[in-house]
Formats: C-alpha cells, sequence, structure tokens
C-alpha cells in the first residue's frame, strides 16, 4: 500500500514566517535500512537456524535423525531461493510464491518417481505424491508415537517444516517481524506436544528460544534504520503492524482448527475399534501398528529388549498382543469398525478360550521393560492375569487384553493353558454353522488366479486341518518363497497376487495375509495373529526385542480345539516355530480315506467366473487406488470439519458487514454524542473480522479439496490465498485506521491522509509526491465530482489536515471524524470502485 506524505498547504493571505516544507516526521521515503536488513544474509540465515531449531521438537514423535535432513534441505532451499529473488529486487509476494516452486521441486524430486525431468511435478508425479502421503496418514492415524521415519512420513515433514520455513522468512524478513514470525514457530512444538504424552526434549526449547533470541537481536540492530525520523517510526510501525498480524491470526486459526481437528484421526493411537464415542489416547515407544509399524520394528537398525519372559524353560511359544480379522484388498488386515466388544475384566478368573481343556496350568512371568500399548500380550489361553489394574479388559472372542489408553504396565503373571493337540485329534475338528462371528469367513472378491491356486493346494483334501496345513506347507515346504523385511509394497491393482504368484519374497505380515486369505476362501475361519516370537533365551528368561515382532495366522478348528496356530513366514536362523502338529505325518492322507466316513467337503466360495490363464489376466490400471480417494471415501472429520468451518467463516462475514456498518455509523453520530467503551470494543472487533472471513473460506476450500486430494486442497488454497490477498491487506489496512478515527487517537488525521490516498489509488488516481493538500483537494473534488455536501466534508478534512501538520496537535474533534466518514460516503456514491478494483485494489497492486 502505497503512502505520500502530506503535501504543505498554501493558505491564502501572506506566507507564515516559519517553514512549510513538510514536517520531518512524515517522509516522503524511506531509507535503506529496511533494504539492508531484507537484503543482507543474516536475516535468512537466522530465520532458517530458528526453524531448524524449532523442529527439534519432532525427535519426540519420530524416530532416528534421518528426518532432520530432510528438514534441513527444505529450509536451506527455501533460504537460497529467497536471497536470489531479493537479489533481483522482487516483491514479497514474488518471493514467498518463488520459495513454494522451489519446494514443489524438491519434494517431486524426492519422493516421487514419474516427475517431468525429475522435479516437475505432474499427474502422474501427484498420484506418487497422493499415494506416499496417504500412507503417511495411515501410520499417523494408526500408530504410536515415536513412528518410524518412513517415505511417507519424510515427505510430510519436508512439506510441513518447508512451509513454516516460508512463513517464518516471510514475516522475519520480508516483513522485518521477527516477533510474529515467533507464533509460527511455537506451532512447531505444539504439534508434537499433543501426539505424545511423554515430555519433550528440553534441549529441543533451550535450542529453540536461543534462536529465536538471536532472530530477535539480529534484527534489533536493523530497526532505527528503517526510517527516518521519531515520529514516523510509531507510524510506520503501525502501518507494518496490520499485514504480520493478519498473517499470525491466519495461521493460529489454522493451526487450532488442525488441532481441533486433525489430531483426533492420527494423534496418540486410538483404538482402531473406538471409532464410536469411545476415547483414547494411545501413546508411547513400541506399540504395534500392523502391518506398517510391524515393519518398521523389524527393519529399524537397533534392537530395544520389550519383555523378559520367565517359566517357560524351553518351551518356545509365540506372544500374541491382537488379532486382526478384516481383509482388504491391497491394504492388507486390520480390525474391523465399530466399538470393541466389551468383554471381561482381565484381572478376575477369565473364561475358557475354545479349545482350552488343559487340566494343568503353567505360570508364566512376563516383565515389560519397554512397552507402552493399549494391548497387553499374552501366551497360551489365560485362566487368570494378576499384576494388573482394573482398566484391562479380556475379549474372548478376539484373544485378546485391551485397555481404553496407552498403559504402561508393570510386570504381570499369566496362569495359562500351553496345551497343543496332536495331528490326529486335529483331523478329527469339525465345524458347525454359525460356530464362529461371520467377520471370521467374510472376503471380498478375489483375484481367480489365487483361488485356482488356493483349489489346487487342497485338492483330494477334505479335512479343515488338512486343507489349512497344505496351504501353510506351499509357503514353508515349497522352497519357492523368500523372507526379507526390505521387501517393497507391489505395485498394481492386486498385490496379493503379485506376492502369490510372481514376488514370492515378503516379510511376515504378508506371508501370513496371503494364508489367511486362502484360508477363508475354503470357507474355514481364519484371522492374523500380531505379536512376537519367543525371542532369546538369556539366562533364566527370555528376552524379547522389536526385532521379534512377528504375525501369524489363527485357524478355527471348532470348540473342542479352538484357534490354532499356523506359522507360514520361513524365517531363518532358527526362530521360526513349528508346532508339532505340524510336524508329524498323519497315518493316513486324506486321498485316501473311505470316502464313505469323510465328512462333507466344507463349502467354499463359489467362482464368480472361470479362472482365465494367468497371461490373459491382465492389471487394472494404478488409477483404480486413486479413485478410491475421493467423496466416499472421506473421512469423517473432513466432512464435519468443512461444514463447521463455512458457517464460521459465513458468520465471520455476515458479522463484519453488520460491524463496519454500525461503526461507519458511530462515525457519523460522534458529533451528537460520545462513544462509550462498547462502541470502542465494537470498533477493535471490526479491524479483524474481515481477515477471520477470509482465513476460513480459506480452510474451507482445503479441507473441500482434501476431501478429493492432498494435492487439490494446497492447490486451491495457494491460489485462493494468493488471489485474496491484495482484497485482505486493504481491508484490513482500512479497517485499521477508521479504528484510528473511531477511538480518536492522536494519529487520526495521518491515518485519514493515508487512507484517503489510498481511495484514490484504487479509483486509479494516483497522487504526486510534489502536490500540496490543496491542490489534492481540488483535483480530488473535480476528478471525483464531488457533490455540495461532499466538497463541504473535503473542507473540512483538509483544515484539520493543515492544523494538524503545521500546528501543535490538539486532540481531533468530533466534526473531522465526521467530515471524513461523509467524504468517503461522496467518494463511494460519486466515483463508485468496479469489482475489478475491489478484488484486486490500486493501491496494493499498484504498490
Amino acid at each position: 500500500m502505497t503512502t505520500y506524505a502530506p503535501p504543505p498547504a498554501r493558505p491564502s493571505g501572506p506566507p507564515p514566517p516559519r517553514d512549510t516544507r513538510p514536517p520531518s516526521r512524515e517522509p516522503t521515503h524511506s531509507l535503506p535500512g529496511h533494504a539492508a536488513w531484507t537484503g543482507s544474509i543474516v536475516a535468512p540465515v537466522a530465520a532458517g537456524a530458528a526453524t531448524l531449531c524449532a523442529a527439534t521438537a519432532l525427535t519426540g514423535v519420530i524416530r532416528g535423525a534421518e528426518w532432520f535432513g530432510h528438514a534441513m534441505v527444505a529450509v536451506v532451499l527455501v533460504g537460497c531461493t529467497g536471497l536470489a529473488m531479493r537479489s533481483i529486487r522482487a516483491p514479497a509476494l514474488a518471493v514467498s510464491f518463488a520459495q513454494l516452486v522451489a519446494l514443489l521441486l524438491l519434494i517431486t524430486g524426492l519422493y516421487t518417481s514419474h516427475g517431468i525431468l525429475g522435479i516437475i511435478p505432474g499427474r502422474s508425479a501427484f498420484a506418487d505424491l497422493n499415494r506416499v502421503l496417504t500412507d503417511a496418514g495411515e501410520l499417523i492415524r494408526e500408530s504410536a508415537p515415536p513412528v518410524h521415519g518412513t517415505v511417507g512420513i519424510l515427505c510430510l515433514v519436508t512439506i510441513g517444516i518447508g512451509l513454516v520455513a516460508v512463513v517464518v522468512e516471510a514475516l522475519a524478513v520480508s516483513l522485518a517481524a521477527p516477533a510474529a514470525a515467533g507464533l509460527v514457530l511455537l506451532c512447531l512444538y505444539a504439534v508434537p506436544a499433543s501426539l505424545a504424552d511423554e515430555m519433550l526434549p528440553w534441549w529441543s526449547f533451550v535450542l529453540g528460544a536461543a534462536a529465536f533470541a538471536v532472530l530477535i537481536a539480529v534484527e534489533g540492530n536493523h530497526r532505527h534504520r528503517q526510517w527516518r525520523g521519531r515520529g514516523t517510526t510509531q507510524q510506520r510501525s503501525a502501518a507494518r503492524s496490520a499485514l504480520p498480524a493478519a498473517v499470525v491470526a491466519a495461521a493460529l486459526s489454522l493451526g487450532l482448527l488442525a488441532g481441533a481437528t486433525l489430531t483426533g484421526i492420527g494423534t496418540v493411537g486410538q483404538l482402531p475399534f473406538m471409532h464410536g464415542g469411545g476415547s483414547s489416547s494411545y501413546s508411547g515407544g513400541l506399540g504395534l501398528r500392523p502391518m506398517t509399524e510391524l515393519q518398521g520394528l523389524l527393519t529399524d537398525q537397533g534392537s530395544t529388549e520389550i519383555f523378559r519372559v520367565e517359566g517357560l524353560g524351553d518351551d518356545e511359544r509365540l506372544m500374541r498382543a491382537f488379532t486382526l480379522d478384516t481383509y482388504e484388498p491391497n491394504l492388507g488386515w486390520k480390525l474391523h469398525d465399530g466399538e470393541m466388544p466389551h468383554g471381561v475384566p482381565a484381572n478376575a478368573p477369565l473364561p475358557r478360550a475354545p479349545g482350552d481343556s488343559a487340566k494343568t496350568l503353567r505360570t508364566v512371568h512376563i516383565n515389560p521393560v519397554n512397552w507402552r500399548d493399549v494391548w497387553l500380550p499374552i501366551i497360551g489361553h489365560p485362566r487368570r492375569i494378576t499384576g494388573i489394574g482394573d482398566q484391562w479388559i479380556y475379549d474372548e472372542i478376539s484373544g485378546a487384553v485391551y485397555a481404553e489408553r496407552a498403559q504402561r504396565p508393570k510386570p504381570y503373571v499369566l496362569m495359562t493353558s500351553l496345551h497343543q493337540p496332536t495331528a490326529e485329534e486335529l483331523r478329527t475338528a469339525q465345524l458347525a454353522a454359525d460356530e464362529v462371528a461371520p467377520i471370521y469367513t467374510e472376503l471380498p472378491e478375489l483375484d481367480p488366479r489365487v483361488r485356482d491356486l488356493t483349489r489346487r493346494l487342497v485338492a483330494g483334501k477334505y479335512r479343515p486341518f488338512d486343507k489349512a496345513k497344505a496351504i501353510w506347507s506351499y509357503f514353508i515346504e515349497s522352497g519357492e518363497f523368500t523372507y526379507d523385511v526390505q521387501t517393497d509394497d507391489a505395485t498394481g491393482s492386486d498385490a496379493l497376487t503379485h506376492f502369490l504368484l510372481v514376488g514370492k519374497r515378503g516379510f511376515c505380515a504378508q506371508f501370513a495375509s496371503a494364508m489367511a486369505v486362502m484360508v477363508r476362501s475354503e470357507g474355514i475361519p481364519a484371522r492374523v495373529a500380531v505379536g512376537f516370537t519367543p525371542g532369546t533365551k538369556q539366562g533364566s528368561y527370555r528376552s524379547i526385542t522389536t526385532r521379534d515382532a512377528h504375525a501369524w495366522v489363527e485357524v478355527y478348528l471348532g470348540k473342542e480345539f479352538g484357534w490354532v496356530v499356523f506359522d507360514p513366514t520361513p524365517l531363518a536362523g532358527g526362530r521360526g516355530i513349528t508346532p508339532e502338529y505340524l510336524q508329524q505325518q498323519t497315518s493316513s492322507s486324506s486321498s485316501n480315506v473311505d470316502p464313505t466316513t469323510e465328512p462333507s467337503p466344507e463349502p467354499s466360495a463359489a467362482p464368480t467366473s472361470a479362472p482365465l490363464p494367468e497371461d490373459e489376466q491382465p492389471d487394472q490400471p494404478d488409477t483404480v487406488q486413486d479413485q478410491q480417494v475421493g467423496l466416499a471415501t472421506a473421512p469423517g472429520w473432513a466432512r464435519w470439519s468443512t461444514v463447521v468451518v463455512v458457517l464460521l467463516a459465513a458468520a465471520a462475514t455476515g458479522l463484519g458487514v453488520m460491524v463496519a456498518r454500525r461503526t461507519s455509523q458511530l462515525r457519523k453520530e460522534i458529533t451528537r454524542r460520545e462513544l462509550d467503551e462498547a462502541d470502542q470494543r465494537l470498533s477493535a472487533v471490526g479491524r479483524w473480522l474481515p481477515l477471520a472471513a477470509a482465513g476460513g473460506w480459506l480452510v474451507s476450500l482445503g479441507l473441500l479439496g482434501w476431501i478429493v486430494s492432498w494435492w487439490l486442497a494446497l492447490l486451491l488454497m495457494l491460489v485462493a490465498g494468493v488471489a485474496s490477498a491484495p482484497l485482505v491487506w486493504r481491508t484490513v489496512s482500512r479497517n485499521r485506521r477508521l479504528h484510528e478515527l473511531t477511538v480518536n487517537r492522536a494519529q487520526a488525521p495521518h491515518a485519514a491522509w493515508r487512507e484517503l490516498l489510498d481511495e484514490c489509488a484504487d479509483r486509479g488516481y494516483p497522487v504526486g509526491r510534489a502536490e500540496t493538500v490543496r491542490e489534492t483537494a481540488r483535483k480530488l473534488a473535480d476528478r471525483f465530482n464531488l457533490d455540495t455536501e461532499g466538497r463541504a466534508h473535503l473542507r473540512v478534512v483538509v483544515s484539520t489536515l493543515e492544523r494538524s501538520w503545521y500546528g501543535p496537535q490538539p486532540e481531533v474533534d468530533a466534526e473531522f471524524v465526521a467530515a471524513f466518514e461523509g467524504l468517503r460516503e461522496a467518494i463511494h456514491r460519486n466515483a463508485p470502485l468496479a469489482l475489478k478494483d475491489r478484488i484486486m485494489p490500486g493501491s496494493v497492486v499498484k504498490r
């Protein structure tokens, strides 16, 4: 917004003896102090260092240090881009826009494989980013902090820290308002503090505070060179404070909205069952998330001890944390939607699980040395658990012990059954209808090739155990599959088919997922269990670490035997467990059993069509996955948050119009009555209502875009923000000046003069620097064709301005305030602004 010095008046009669030049307190131009600040290398370095130091707060929610390198690259790129743009004297908006473009190119080059020339984003690159950020969202929603630094998390960190660096540099360097940048930096602490129950590292606060203090101190050395004259410092500081305050207000609004909505889905890993009204605060060190967190634990370079188990002796048993009962193609296994069954208190006598017919129990002592989760791992079929509180619940259907909030349990003791049936006994298993919940046999439509493979594997097998063992043998005894925790997810429309028929390489979650699907395709109930292998023996106890995280299959073989373990993962180094019932050779095979004594074949899902040859089964295009991100799959928070924000934005818009009209009326009536404190507060509120409304509409566009795709949300907010910035800037500046008039401050004449000059500039009539106030007034009256009333108001305004500039500064009288409001109305009445000039005011865009 252009400001002009009030030109000297030319009063009638002999010239006064005093100097008629403009007083020095209202300069005609700025000194190079501000340019020296924005053009120096010290300013962006200090801003970038402050951003990186504040970003160290993320160490509380992300493991490792790789993410910091990515954040550093983003901050350095933003700083270098800003230096380059300011070296050619680019405007502040152009600098920020160039930094955003550079950040987008960096993200495209680092996290996509389909960028044009490697770094230029296109449709395929945006699709890659969508998948990467979708994976990051899933990990945040379902895992416990600190999370592993996956590609999605690294991408999210780069985007977030890069955007913060752009905003901080715009505030601290371009606008020379580092104090306002401190509020943005504070958000970097607020986010991880809301995600983690543990205290953030103390040294992160020390670094952030020190870096911010350095930024303030460096800027202070330049501040006195920005403008000439003491009076100007106050005026210009007030003029420059509007935009930083506006940006900070918008940032706080967005941060509060994000904290109110996003943290509900991804912070302290809510119990996946508790999508209803249940509350949860799942946070901790080494909680499990199917299946990404499982792979993250296995690929972690370290090996953190989690449990110490005593009482098993040489008996090696799997430790189950929880089970998964719902399969989604290409996404894997998960917990079903809906509330968790109520179960029974876990510290009371427990009901016997199906298949628990043992007469003797084993006492197992478990010491959780580094475990914090909603799940309490168990071994075998527990009859009683001691050493735990009332918050733990046992669900005999899923075979899991859980709490609604993450806990760090003390050592506990299991009285459990470890009885295992023999293969001959399991071959007698009979499955009755409706014996288990239907969810354990449900399957979506499968690739015909998977069903065809399963039929070939179980050909000649009629008993459920024999079918399950045949499928298990395909993974363990065929020698075609390889265990590899570094295997990437298969691309294409069917990762399961790719794993079974093409890749044949993966980690435990992929083996367990594939076998459970194949077992269910034969109509046999199955689920995936997640937990730990027995670990290694250390003296009198077994030590279980993060490297022992594991997934396997449990097959239901009737009430007599319950859920029976089948581990299809070909683990090396003696870490795998093969129960005796899978090692034993049955006395007779299923193929030569007398058909008259065979039970009826178990029902299996009929194929929808005859299977085609493998070479005739085309993969669906990748766009299938992209199309799943739409309104139908939008999370609930996005829908209701959008509605709430739209309503708030509409309310702020309407209230802003009403307050503007009311304060205008108050200024016209100021000669008849004095304003009370309520009127002044109303005027103060009106200063920021347009900004709140603009921020609300901007967030609404972002939420609407997010329902379709994250990049569309970013694009909409970027375009809308840039397009609306001139209008918002002009509106906030106008409201601030009118507020000075309303409360009758000493600086009101200067505020009125600057507003009058901007009204002229908005209408394409910039005032020359050499013009006097009376010359400007005459041209303004003629150019805008002011009526008699408008010219009368103009004379009052001009005379008051002359008195304030060339004489002592008494309190501004009420007549001046009313006259200026009348002058504004006369200008609007005789020279109304076109829509284009309202959206793109000349006082801002032609600065």
